[in-house]
Parts: C-alpha cells; structure tokens; sequence
C-alpha cells in the first residue's frame, strides 16, 4: 500500500512539474544562438528546444550567425541534459541545457553572445555574467554601438521570418 501511495506521488508530482529529472539525448542541429534540436535517448525525432534564461540575436540581425556559430561550437552533436521547464508560445520546450558541467545559456551570456532575461532588472541566473561581457565589450558587446537586444530588433525590423 506504502509503495502505491509513494509511487502515485511521484507520478503526480512529475506531472505538476514539481518533479523532473534532466534528460539525456544529443544535440542534431543549432538553429540560432538559443535554440536547438535534441534528439532524447529515449525518442526517435528531436524536439526543439529553447535555451531557458537567455535570448540571442535573430539569425538576420547583427551578430545573429556569430551567435549561431558559438552555441554550433558548444553543442552540434554533443551529449547533452535538458531540464524541461516550460513550452513557450511558438511550441519549443524551454530547458536548462547542461553539456556536462557547462550550462550552455551561462556560458553563452558569459561569452556576450547572448543577453541574458530579466537583465534589466538586475535578477535572472545569468544577469552578472552579461554585465561582465559588456564591460569587457566582448561578443555582442565588442562594437562601439550599442548591441540592439532581439526584442527591439524585432520592434523595429519584424522577425526574420515574416511573422
């Protein structure tokens, strides 16, 4: 009786989130600076997945394919976790991706490739690796023009695809 209750709790508890393990799988491709295909050890077709806790240029913006190319170093066809978090409004799983000990989202901030969300308001994981790459003016932040982060872009120019 002991063990059902304790198995129906884990269950339950998975499913509401409160409960779930990293995932293994591969990355099949790099779609732009914080969006990849995993392919999961336990599935056939890779699922898309967004990098939680950073946003990068859009591949047709200023630094879109230097952003592209640093996540294609870190991760094409490396063994990757993800930690399936959320599903965002276009349908990819949100996950922290860990590649061993390397959490992909910090090291791409780190690196100034990619901004790191809720900057602004000092908070997020991530937040202090972004002020260290703009004040040592690397990656994204390397030009004397300020970088333009993907959501003003997008205010001014669209999305690359036309949406």
């Amino acid at each position: 009786m002991m063990r059902w209750l304790l198995c129906g709790l884990s269950l339950l508890l998975s499913s509401a989130g409160a409960i779930a393990a990293p995932r293994p799988g591969w990355v099949s491709w790099v779609m732009d600076g914080d969006t990849l295909l995993v392919v999961l050890d336990d599935q056939h077709e890779p699922i898309k997945v967004r990098v939680k806790d950073i946003d990068a240029p859009e591949s047709c913006q200023p630094g879109g394919e230097a952003s592209r190319e640093a996540l294609v170093a870190l991760a094409m066809r490396q063994r990757v976790e993800v930690d399936l978090v959320a599903e965002d409004v276009y349908g990819r799983q949100v996950a922290r991706v860990m590649r061993g000990e390397l959490d992909l989202g910090a090291e791409m901030v780190r690196t100034g490739m990619a901004w790191a969300y809720r900057f602004k308001t000092g908070k997020g994981p991530y937040a202090r690796w972004q002020r260290q790459a703009q004040q040592q003016r690397i990656g994204l932040f390397a030009a004397k023009e300020t970088a333009m982060s993907p959501p003003v872009f997008r205010q001014f120019h669209g999305s690359c695809h036309g949406s």
